[in-house]
């Protein structure tokens, strides 16, 4: 774990209290002894969240261990709770932490245990609590090098063009293969609607072949093996596409090793960190 890079909410300001600033070092730090045991401790808790989570949708396990799961996450929640009053407490400026997505995050995570308690059959909050395992990218200080998501955005924006007219045509083959398979199958082994052929259309081209509709007549396997065919193409055409935008980018700029801020070629320092950039 790095210890010299601080926390993704690195704008936040410590409030003037000797207590409060020693909270904020631990909280918002790894750098320090406390900061690794109490990223340790998180680090834990939320792994034994996440297998309480999923051990309750276990029917047979959860019966017997019921009451153990509650306790479990009640306390979880409880540490988990004061965790982020005192995060909102240590800080000045209060309502940038709150809005903050790492701050979102972690309401989001609190908020379903208290309203399962109040309406205990909407059970399907249990997948909001699941959120507490992208708090390990806070744990492990990952989210500074979340900024590298720009690149993927970026390359996608400018080559969604080029993709959308691939999807279109796929989508149009599709429905041309799955109409041609409803007739050519007469309506039996499956493919009993056209809709219901274009759903395995889709299914074989992505190559995941769940095997509920199978063709059983010479041209209907004969259209199969256009669709096999086809489905390495949903994997090598857009990968090309997008891996020629990112060598275009990685040609056009330099990113900083820091932040992950495009600059120039040429440039010498990071223009948003002021890292300096090895010759």
């Amino acid at each position: 774990m790095e210890t010299h890079r601080i926390r993704p909410e690195h704008n936040l300001v410590p409030v003037n209290n000797k207590f409060l600033k020693k909270i904020f070092r631990i909280i918002y730090y790894s750098d320090t002894p406390g900061g690794k045991i109490f990223d340790i401790i998180l680090l834990i808790l939320i792994v034994i969240s996440t297998m309480v989570i999923m051990l309750e949708t276990v029917p047979a396990i959860d019966i017997l261990y019921h009451r153990v799961f509650f306790y479990t996450e009640a306390a979880i929640t409880t540490i988990f709770t004061i965790e982020y009053l005192l995060r909102i407490l240590s800080v000045k400026n209060k309502e940038d932490y709150i809005l903050s997505p790492l701050g979102l995050l972690d309401v989001l995570s609190l908020v379903p245990f208290y309203l399962g308690m109040v309406y205990p059959d909407l059970h399907y909050f249990m997948i909001f609590r699941m959120l507490r395992l992208l708090r390990i990218f806070r744990i492990f200080n990952l989210a500074d090098y979340m900024n590298d998501g720009h690149y993927i955005v970026s390359a996608l924006k400018e080559s969604s063009r080029k993709i959308y007219v691939f999807l279109l045509f796929m989508i149009i083959f599709i429905t041309i293969i799955g109409a041609a398979m409803h007739v050519v199958e007469g309506g039996s082994e499956g493919f009993t609607s056209i809709p219901q052929s274009i759903y395995w259309a889709v299914v074989t081209i992505t190559t995941v072949g769940y095997g509920d509709a199978t063709p059983s007549t010479a041209i209907g396997k004969f259209l199969s093996i256009l669709v096999m065919l086809a489905g390495y193409s949903i994997i090598a055409v857009p990968t090309g596409i997008v891996t020629a935008r990112f060598r275009e980018q990685a040609r056009s700029c330099k990113a900083c090793p820091r932040c992950q801020t495009d600059n120039d070629l040429d440039a010498v320092y990071c223009k948003k960190c002021g890292e300096k950039f090895v010759s």
